[in-house]
């Protein structure tokens, strides 16, 4: 089916839209910082005397805005030349914002909102208001460059978002948009990658927080150098103290077929755990990484209330080597176990691998050509099963193979001007061959400014389960093809002196998605299109090293084949705000506003509706080692960080199969109150 054509309002609507709507506070704050945007001609101060070392506090404000990105095109570019539109959370705003988890740091992230799902996924995120999926299975997670995947329900992240000991990592690269020429499934609507510290010396850090009710976050890192080796380790727990609510289930989902009669109207306590830990190791051309994560949840399945239990371990085996001082190779063997378990209806357990083996080669052709081009080999495989009588049944089960060649070349073709052009052919087991590909232009009339237009497209491969379910009241569909997405890119970057600011809009449009269809039973199918259609701002300001400001805001609209608009449950308009102040005497105080607008079309909830909110969160921090002159080698410093200081209590929708009500997903207020601790110096 075609999507139908002018259903969407162009870019000078959705400015009209966004002035006569009611928005929420964060949107005046928002206002102001783009009002400082005049403040940026002035030039920026000299570099600092103290150098520019790793050590964020040691670096000059010049040095802090020129950030270097490696996940567009697997070489290193600046921001403004990568040929993606981009997002980077810095080692200098992970050190003033903080952040418990992986989830709250990306919510922070222009384009992304955190979002839930019933059953597998309460705790996501969804990149520019694509949520059609019952998991974030179009958000694909790398770590340091390597894809994680889970195959059995095609794309589950929350004990990443959860459990990911945020401790270790330096940058977090975020590219709005497709990436599956360069890393395949999943890589749909935005490529996340979590680029994690590097030891440069020994250095042992540990700090634990506590707050009320038996709140609880602990966290440990460790640096490891000597010679050509060097190690690092993480490790991190979080709990969170039960949330008691009231869930009252819809009236149609009472009496589900197969589900448990249980009461109306129950009393429940959310429960919110997560533990996870990280290892990499370096030696010479050799690396080898691992983590860990594990989330335990409450689950909300057609009013049948219980617990979830999801892990995956994660590991890669790595070998980098510089050929010709044009040519560098690397092979990698990458693998992720997930395992997913639910002891209550719809009595399941999972457990699934995917094993990548890639060979990848950067090369410099000339002075103005560069060449990413590589292979891959790929195996998914898995079981679910059906706990629900005894013994145990098997709902799926099954194995399949791919393959693929992807090519990318940058070329610049003027100073001023780079082009860039490349593409991924795969075939995904009896799929036919499948090609994706990917263009666009750079220009940079100034050395302040680009002017990125890009084209490009991706796929999500079936998951296991879509292909193979074969359980009481749903089954899979073995010849399901990818989703697949094309999107077109128009984007404006600014950076001058202390300023950094970007808008762009975007144009996608969704083929083949995979979706459910009601009935006896419930089937799995390729059912029609999608166009989403938005503009994003993004900004971040040093008025001077102490004192920092960023910001962004998304407004995107969606439409489906039959002309039905706002088919997601992502609001339509978001803003987001950050203030901090880090001084050199080891005071620092940060705090981050993320405002959304309400979600329409939820009116028959029967539980809280979420209407216009603000979530605010805060993060103080005092280095008594300064005050009581320790050494550079010790450190002590009293941490405060709070979620959720406006104390909403945040339900969102219960997005699948019936999304008519909400679920609970943010309890409130959290304030957490402890210590820091290091010893030596990385």
């Amino acid at each position: 089916m075609k999507t139908r054509g002018g259903s969407i309002h162009e870019e000078t609507q959705f400015l009209r839209n966004i002035r006569n709507r009611h928005l929420p506070w964060g949107a005046a704050l928002f206002v102001f910082f783009c009002s400082t945007a005049a403040w940026a001609q002035q030039p920026a101060p000299p570099p600092d005397a103290s150098g520019t070392s790793g050590d964020v506090t040691t670096m000059d404000i010049e040095t802090l805005m020129n950030v270097e990105v490696t996940t567009a095109s697997r070489f290193p570019d600046k921001l403004s030349d990568a040929p993606s539109i981009m997002s980077v959370v810095t080692s200098d705003e992970l050190s003033r914002f903080g952040g418990l988890t992986l989830g709250e740091i990306l919510q922070r992230v222009t384009g992304l909102t955190g979002t839930s799902q019933y059953f597998t996924d309460r705790s996501m995120v969804a990149a520019r208001g694509d949520q059609t999926e019952t998991s974030g299975g179009h958000i694909l997670i790398l770590i340091n460059g390597r894809p994680t995947r889970e195959v059995m329900e095609g794309g589950i992240m929350s004990d990443l978002l959860e459990s990911f000991p945020v401790g270790i990592l330096e940058r977090i690269e975020v590219i709005r948009g497709p990436g599956s020429v360069l890393y395949g499934s999943n890589a749909f609507a935005a490529v996340i990658n979590l680029i994690t510290k590097k030891a440069k010396g020994d250095q042992v850090t540990f700090e634990g927080l506590g707050g009320q009710d038996a709140t609880g976050d602990a966290s440990a890192q460790l640096m490891y150098q000597r010679g050509n080796l060097s190690a690092v380790g993480a490790g991190q727990l979080h709990d969170e103290p039960d949330w008691p609510v009231s869930y009252t289930i819809p009236p149609s989902l009472v009496h589900s077929p197969g589900a448990p009669a249980v009461p109306t109207t129950q009393d429940v306590s959310v429960v919110d755990r997560g533990v996870g830990s990280y290892l990499g190791v370096n030696y010479k051309g050799l690396s080898l990484m691992s983590s860990f994560t594990e989330w335990q949840s409450t689950s909300f399945t057609k009013g049948t209330v219980g617990e979830t239990r999801l892990t995956r371990d994660f590991a890669n085996l790595g070998y980098d080597r510089k050929v010709t001082h044009r040519w560098d190779t690397s092979f990698n063997g990458t693998y992720t176990r997930t395992t997913f378990d639910e002891y209550v209806y719809p009595f399941t357990s999972r457990d699934s691998y995917e094993f990548v083996a890639e060979w990848t080669n950067l090369i410099t052709l000339t002075k103005r050509d560069r060449l990413t081009a590589g292979a891959l080999f790929d195996r998914v495989a898995g079981t679910e099963l059906y706990t629900g009588t005894v013994p145990s049944q098997i709902a799926a089960q099954g194995s399949r193979l791919s393959g693929s060649f992807y090519a990318q070349i940058d070329h610049q073709l003027r100073h001023d001007i780079k082009l860039v052009a490349g593409f991924q052919t795969n075939k995904i087991g009896p799929i036919p061959l499948n090609t994706v590909p990917r263009f666009g232009a750079i220009w940079s009339p100034a050395a302040w400014v680009s002017v990125k237009a890009l084209y490009g497209q991706a796929f999500r491969a079936p998951a296991l389960d879509e292909l193979l379910l074969n359980r009481p009241g749903i089954v899979g569909n073995p010849n399901l093809l990818p989703e697949k997405i094309a999107t077109f890119d128009l984007g404006v970057s600014f950076q001058r002196g202390r300023l950094q600011a970007s808008v762009d809009t975007f144009r996608s449009e969704q083929t083949d998605s995979i979706t459910s269809v009601s009935g006896k039973p419930i089937r799995y199918v390729n059912l029609g299109d999608l166009l989403f259609h938005g503009i994003e701002l993004e900004g971040k300001y040093y008025f001077q090293k102490d004192f920092f400001i960023q910001g962004s805001m998304l407004y995107q609209t969606n439409v489906n084949a039959t002309g039905q608009i706002n088919v997601t449950p992502i609001p339509n308009l978001g803003f987001k705000l950050g203030v901090s102040y880090a001084d050199r005497h080891g005071l620092s105080l940060s705090l981050f506003e993320i405002s959304d607008e309400g979600i329409t079309g939820y009116n028959g909830a029967v539980n809280p509706l979420q209407g216009s909110h603000n979530i605010l969160n805060g993060e103080l921090r005092y280095d008594l080692g300064k005050l009581f002159h320790f050494s550079d080698r010790q450190g002590v410093a009293f941490v405060v960080h709070a979620n959720n200081l406006t104390n909403d209590h945040e339900w969102l929708p219960s997005w699948g199969f019936t999304s008519v009500d909400t679920i609970p997903v943010n309890q409130g207020r959290l304030i957490y109150l402890g210590f820091r601790f290091s010893a030596g110096k990385n």
